[in-house]
């Protein structure tokens, strides 16, 4: 059976670097992988940390504030949702990623929630 995973790309300082090339035939190499075995769904870059907001409510009020945020080491580069067998063959798949070598993958079961139906 299959299940569904959303991998968050990371930045992370102790990656290493890539010619652009490289990168781009990595990736690209990645999703030619990822779209003939079906297990590639969407997916997306995303703008910088001076181009986000976070939004919270405290005691009623909408707190909202913009980026860049100082305390964060990483930062979130981008998403997909995967389909595999297990958490391990989608690990498998992303550490194909150039994100793994320059950064960091994040990768979480999709779970429904009480209320969802099958």
């Amino acid at each position: 059976m299959s299940n569904k995973y959303l991998v968050i790309h990371m930045t992370d300082p102790t990656g290493g670097t890539m010619p652009q090339g490289e990168d781009q035939r990595l990736l690209e190499d990645w999703a030619d992988e990822g779209s003939a075995a079906g297990s590639l769904g969407e997916g997306a870059p995303v703008a910088g940390a001076d181009q986000a907001k976070s939004v919270a409510v405290r005691d009623g009020k909408v707190l909202v504030t913009d980026g860049p945020f100082p305390e964060f080491k990483e930062w979130f580069a981008g998403y997909d949702i995967v389909t595999a067998e297990s958490i391990d063959e989608a690990a498998s798949f992303m550490a194909k990623h150039p994100t793994a070598v320059m950064g960091r993958v994040y990768i979480l079961p999709v779970v429904k929630l009480p209320w969802d139906e099958d």
